[in-house]
């Protein structure tokens, strides 16, 4: 079904999905302020923001396989708002690491950085989301280039898979696997669908050529 909303229709969706995206924080918020936040906080808001960034990770990786398959190109107008929501809650993140557990001491979060694995990894997908982040604009994309801007953006993949990583040591210490092993397949299919798609791209391209000559 070839579905083609008009530029108003597009941006009404827009309202309606950056609402939807903004529902998680307002659940926490409203948890935060009604102290519905269990015996922990700090764990349930750690646990909640580090969830929600992989959940908008896998979002933004999904949009251009299910374009591909629907057809649907205005798809594409959707995940960049998708990786900012990504960027926003894995600094909300961060913000509760740095700011609960160390109270903004930078030695002593640079410290639990090195010294504990697996916030090595989220801390460095963390710091990889950032420049994504800044150079989301049209105008940075022009200021780059096209082809720089995709050669820097591929670092999503680096990204969602050091955020898997991340979580699965973060869970390894409870023997929790579950939900580790679900994002890292979904994950997983996202990406190989890619490199498939890369390989037919990369296989056509001498019979192309062939062609042209």
């Amino acid at each position: 079904m070839n579905i083609n909303p008009s530029p108003r229709q597009l941006t009404l969706l827009k309202c309606v999905v950056f609402l939807l995206a903004l529902l998680p924080f307002i659940r926490l918020a409203v948890f935060t302020a009604t102290d519905q936040l269990g015996a922990n906080p700090i764990e349930f808001i750690t646990r909640n923001t580090g969830d929600w960034t992989l959940y908008f990770l896998c979002l933004t990786l999904a949009v251009t396989p299910l374009r591909r398959f629907s057809k649907w190109n205005w798809l594409l107008k959707l995940r960049r708002m998708l990786g900012l929501f990504a960027f926003f809650y894995a600094s909300l993140h961060f913000m509760t690491f740095f700011w609960f557990d160390h109270f903004f001491d930078v030695s002593e979060m640079w410290a639990d950085v090195l010294k504990r694995p697996f916030i090595t990894v989220g801390f460095t997908a963390f710091v990889l989301l950032i420049p994504l982040a800044v150079t989301s604009t049209n105008g940075m994309v022009k200021r780059l280039g096209g082809k720089r801007w995709q050669w820097l953006h591929r670092l999503i993949y680096a990204i969602a898979l050091l955020g898997i990583l991340h979580y699965w040591w973060m869970k390894a210490g409870k023997h929790d696997f579950e939900q580790p092993i679900i994002f890292g397949s979904i994950v997983a299919v996202l990406l190989l669908l890619r490199v498939v798609w890369w390989w037919q791209k990369r296989a056509q391209a001498p019979v192309v050529a062939g062609r042209a000559t």
